[in-house]
């Protein structure tokens, strides 16, 4: 199936990655999957199917295992200041052809154009970032207590890394991982989400243009996930499951993993509370929700999926926000002009409109938005809830879409109640001009990351990760990301 949309044919750069998403990306190679099936890949504003990549088999996962087993050595070995220059290089090729990549995810994704384009930047950023941490890798020397012995601690590459991400945000996911993957000395084969390949493979064929060895990363695309991963998963050379999607197929992953003491990566769902205190700038608390809510759609992990506003300020703030969300302009991501794009199928859409008519039921009430949009496309207004039940579904569950359901509370210990009332723990937001108070309360709130009059929280050099049912362990920061992907080696030296 040849990709026919004319985004495409308009952008040569566009034609030319897209050629790549024909083919499974393996030991530096573009190729068919064994049996020749394929997933088609369709654009969420149109529906229309638009492309259509390998689905691999499990004689291909092998092939991609063997292909990292066989760059391991030489990747290993490779001087960090080599890694350091080839990671450097797929930074800057990501910003020279960022129109090209924030098109091509708003195409594949949905997502709108201008959320694209910040994907494109935030995901270089763990390029340049890692490049940097690559040549910092340190051990360490000491004495036992004992005085017998010197204690030598080296830090080596852990392995072959198998790495699966979603499909919300197909590019910063994936140099999220690969970047401290690479810079560590690993081999990696990522997985993709098959709703959005094509970015994956593009930027395969970016990453083998900045000098990154064949064999060093793999990408395979798959509509059978759970036979290939556990195949990968069981081949006693794959030694690391770095995951990003939701806590049930977490468990699942986590429990295969166990049969084969696999080291695990797990960045899982969330259930973000945005709190407005009293005493809040209204204007900076509605930015910050504006940003923490809608971007991407809402279709992020760490979306703002509970807002409680005090008692004092409750009512500025929800028609504040009422206004700003019946605003934005609703259309495709590839449109310039859109602030809301699609959501991803019409699963998810599905899936946004029985927790609005859950919490409705309820005792909420709809104050904009609400109802699913006519016509081809799988789009979902931005919606505003007030009144919402702590007993509503969405107070639970993660909404990823465009809603915002808003509650009242009076007291600070009741808000952090309601706050932590949750098996989640991923990111949490607090509006308040009383930094103690804000500081007091992030103490207290159980979340991997707080946003303190912040809207936005996600950084290449800030450890990103949850608590709970959250995840486990953490991507970026100084030394966390990339020690993930590194073991520890003692060597006890006699003096």
């Amino acid at each position: 199936m040849n990709i026919s949309t004319d985004l495409f044919d308009q952008d040569p750069d566009m034609t030319e990655y897209a050629a790549f998403s024909h083919g499974l990306y393996i030991g530096g190679e573009w190729r068919p999957s064994s049996d020749g099936r394929v997933i088609e890949v369709v654009d969420p504003s149109t529906e229309a199917v638009i492309a259509a990549v390998p689905d691999a088999t499990l004689a291909d996962t092998t092939a991609a295992v063997e292909a990292a087993t066989q760059a391991a050595a030489g990747w290993r070995e490779t001087p960090p200041r080599k890694r350091s220059e080839i990671l450097r290089r797929c930074f800057e090729l990501m910003s020279e052809r960022a129109e090209t990549l924030a098109a091509l995810i708003s195409l594949e994704n949905g997502k709108a154009l201008r959320d694209a384009r910040g994907e494109v930047a935030y995901a270089a950023e763990f390029f340049r970032w890692n490049a940097e941490e690559a040549v910092r890798i340190s051990g360490e020397f000491g004495l036992a207590p004992s005085g017998t012995n010197r204690i030598v601690v080296d830090y080596q590459p852990i392995g072959i890394c198998v790495l699966i991400t979603p499909w919300n945000f197909p590019a910063a996911m994936a140099t999220r991982k690969i970047a401290p993957a690479l810079a560590a000395g690993c081999t990696v084969i990522l997985k993709p989400a098959s709703e959005t390949p094509l970015t994956a493979y593009a930027l395969a064929a970016l990453y083998e243009e900045a000098g990154v060895p064949p064999g060093v990363v793999n990408v395979i695309t798959t509509s059978n996930p759970g036979p290939v991963t556990a195949a990968m998963l069981a081949d006693p050379r794959v030694r690391k499951l770095s995951f990003t999607g939701s806590t049930g197929v977490g468990r699942v992953l986590l429990a295969e993993a166990a049969r084969h003491v696999i080291s695990c990566s797990m960045e899982l769902g969330g259930n973000a509370p945005f709190i407005v205190l009293d005493d809040a700038d209204l204007e900076a608390a509605l930015d910050g929700a504006m940003i923490a809510k809608m971007r991407n759609a809402g279709e992020a992990c760490t979306a703002a999926n509970r807002l409680y506003a005090q008692a004092g300020i409750h009512d500025a703030f929800v028609e504040g926000l009422r206004k700003r969300m019946a605003a934005l302009t609703v259309g495709p991501g590839t449109d310039t002009e859109t602030e809301c794009g699609p959501m991803i199928t019409r699963k998810a859409v599905d899936k946004i409109d029985r927790l609005v008519q859950d919490a409705v039921a309820r005792g909420a009430k709809i104050l904009c938005g609400g109802t699913i949009a006519e016509g081809r496309g799988f789009f979902y207004p931005p919606t505003v809830l007030s009144d919402v039940p702590a007993d509503a579904a969405m107070a639970h569950e993660e909404i990823f879409g465009p809603v915002a359901p808003v509650s009242r509370f009076e007291q600070e210990a009741e808000v952090i109640a309601k706050a932590n009332d949750t098996e989640y723990g991923l990111a949490a937001y607090i509006y308040t001009r009383d930094i103690a108070k804000g500081m007091r309360m992030a103490s207290k709130i159980e979340s991997g990351m707080i946003a303190l009059n912040r809207g936005l929280m996600s950084d290449p050099a800030a450890p990103f990760g949850g608590v709970k049912q959250s995840g486990l362990g953490r991507e970026g920061g100084q030394k966390h990301g990339i020690a993930e992907f590194m073991e520890a080696k003692y060597i006890a030296v006699t003096i």
